[in-house]
């Protein structure tokens, strides 16, 4: 303690509230291929809706993963998704050429100083869909309008003529707004250039008619950038570069879903950046950063800003004093050359899961499989038993039970499949797949089943607690099952549980169900049942986590009271949610005896007794005489 030299009060506090945490023990994590999405980063997911856009809609390539991880969505709402990296897969880029940036990560260490050669912009993720997007570019006044472009030199138009022509129709794009002068201010989108002819429809919403009123030869023609009505004004210079000296430091930039894949509609406005900034020190009147790479960056879903257009001196300088070039050319890039890429590969998918690996920067705890064969069930139990807060979810290959019609080929080939995969009881193996409907493209799909297991222990979590088994009419119902590709026998169940299988069985009237706890661990112990070993985990790693406090502190008695009266009331509080039937705490001289101590080392016993699941019922029925009490005859 701190020595006072003189009178005075010395207020210390010492805190003694030590608990143990709660621990998250329903957290999904699934490795995937998808059609967009950041790659070889975890993204937590909540909800199906919050999958599609974020990784897209499922094809004929990766539905078996899209639905693993939205099955386990429909029980849970807590998921880390990783979109694997692929052989061929490449954003869309400006100049048609394709490069993979992977994630924000890479692109700030690799293209955000305009390194990437590949044109002024690139799909934010890498995938065809980028294909669909079509950037604008408004970087001066001029482009923004010319009021007396050129003037009409086709005699007289009359009403509802489509087409026209002009004295020059040189600095003319599809897409611009025109005016005739007409009373009514009517304006048109021009739909074609060639040379001095242009066609156009009214753009009042329509997409279609023609000239409101007869136009004469001569008349003044007004010309518009196409998307003038969705910002502010003409571009100019902010108030910011204004006040330091500087000049034409404004563009606007609009993306838009050019061929309509995106959102079902052709040409739909996505995004809009109203009066960014060239100054790479530009700022809003609200003090936020406003150079225009650095918008696109944090406020885009779409695209990356990977270069300043070519002809645009000092774009990027700072704003003091610096006049920027006002760009006279209206600047469209149609993103191309972006590609989804080969079928993942189970190495590729092995990279993605071990991103996931390490317990103390990553939670998560249940591994859902997805499609893959043994190699790729063994990884994920290797990094299950690494993690040792985590358990693996696995089914068999799809070719092992759809469209098979024997079933006891079925059975045959699910115990093949997993007697080939290797004991632990962190693992948890199904048998099989579940026909379920795919809203996105209209069709039914064979899924597996290990995002249903998984998300039905899940579940448990919600309902009861992790040491409850998620199996059963209560808690193993399985979700969104049409039917199933394999529905095993009471038999065929038999020798699936004896070979470390869970059955998903189909009962009429009563659903699908899991019908199974076991672990994947041969050797007959209590670690062979789903809660018991999820019991375990959740013991480790909240006292685990509680323990890290008493680190550096005096291995001496106080402290091991300290630690057991931390403890033992985290344990009597899970024995009277019925996770164990008994335990004890041995903490003391007796373990921590002086070479222990000398080594800096301390250490704590946990002794607990495992409350088990029932998974054999016998109901003896006895048949009495008329008269004979039931007393004499009980425990016969």
């Amino acid at each position: 303690m701190a020595f006072q030299v003189s009178p005075g009060v010395l207020v210390k506090e010492k805190d003694l509230t030590n608990v143990i945490p709660a621990v998250a023990t329903s957290i999904g994590a699934i490795g995937i291929q998808s059609t967009k999405g950041p790659v070889d980063e975890v993204v937590s997911i909540t909800s199906e809706k919050d999958l599609v856009d974020t990784f897209g809609k499922p094809d004929s390539n990766n539905f078996e993963y899209f639905f693993s991880a939205a099955s386990f969505l429909a029980y849970s709402n807590s998921l880390k998704v990783v979109r694997a990296t692929n052989t061929g897969l490449l954003n869309a880029t400006a100049n048609g050429s394709g490069l993979l940036i992977k994630n924000t990560t890479d692109y700030q260490d690799n293209y955000s100083d305009g390194s990437g050669s590949v044109g002024e912009w690139a799909a934010r993720t890498g995938g065809s869909w980028g294909n669909n997007l079509k950037v604008s570019i408004c970087p001066s006044s001029t482009v923004y309008e010319e009021t007396a472009k050129t003037t009409v030199s086709d005699g007289s138009i009359a009403v509802g003529d489509t087409g026209l022509t002009l004295a020059a129709g040189t600095g003319f794009s599809v897409g611009d707004i025109i005016n005739f002068g007409e009373d009514g201010g009517y304006e048109y989108r021009v739909l074609t250039v060639s040379g001095a002819n242009i066609t156009f429809v009214r753009h009042d919403g329509s997409d279609q008619g023609g000239i409101h009123t007869a136009i004469a030869n001569g008349v003044s023609v007004r010309r518009r950038w196409r998307y003038y009505d969705l910002v502010a004004g003409a571009p100019g210079t902010s108030s910011y570069v204004s006040d330091r000296g500087g000049s034409n430091d404004e563009l606007h930039i609009v993306v838009t879903d050019n061929d309509g894949d995106i959102t079902g509609k052709v040409g739909e406005v996505l995004e809009v950046y109203d009066s960014v900034s060239k100054a790479s020190d530009g700022k809003t009147p609200q003090g936020d950063d406003n150079y225009y790479p650095n918008v696109v960056y944090n406020k885009s879903d779409y695209i990356y800003w990977m270069d300043h257009i070519s002809s645009g001196s000092n774009w990027g300088a700072g704003g003091t004093g610096t006049t920027f070039t006002a760009v006279t050319e209206l600047h469209e890039a149609n993103l191309s050359a972006g590609a989804n890429g080969s079928t993942i590969t189970t190495a590729q998918l092995k990279s993605a899961y071990e991103l996931m690996q390490d317990a103390e920067t990553m939670d998560v705890n249940l591994l859902i499989a997805g499609k893959g064969d043994a190699t790729h069930v063994d990884n994920l139990i290797t990094i299950a038993e690494i993690r040792k807060d985590a358990v693996a979810f696995a089914s068999p290959e799809r070719s092992d039970v759809v469209n098979i019609a024997n079933s006891t080929t079925q059975t045959t080939n699910v115990k093949g499949f997993f007697d080939a995969v290797r004991s632990s009881s962190y693992v948890v193996f199904d048998s099989g797949y579940k026909y379920t409907y795919d809203k996105y493209n209209d069709v039914f799909r064979w899924v597996p089943l290990n995002g249903d297991t998984a998300g039905c222990a899940a579940r448990t979590d919600l309902t009861h607690d992790s040491w409850f088994s998620p199996a059963g009419f209560s808690r193993g119902v399985i979700r969104g099952a049409v039917k199933l590709a394999f529905n095993p026998s009471k038999t065929e169940r038999d020798i699936l549980y004896r070979a470390r299988v869970n059955p998903v069985t189909t009962f009429p009237g009563q659903g699908t169900v899991l019908f199974g706890d076991k672990t994947g661990l041969s050797t007959p112990s209590a670690f062979d049942r789903i809660n018991v070993r999820r019991l375990f985990i959740t013991l480790e790693k909240a006292i685990s986590t509680a323990s890290k406090f008493q680190l550096f502190e005096f291995n001496d008695e106080f402290t091991r009271a300290q630690f057991r009266n931390m403890i033992e009331p985290f344990l009597r509080d899970v024995q009277g949610r019925r996770g164990v039937t008994d335990f004890i705490v041995v903490c003391d001289e007796t373990n921590n005896p002086g070479d222990v101590v000398d080594r800096n080392e301390f250490r704590a016993d946990i002794y607990v007794k495992p409350n088990r699941s029932i998974n054999f019922i016998t109901l003896q029925f006895v048949a009495t005489r008329t008269g004979v009490a039931f007393e004499e005859v009980v425990g016969a």
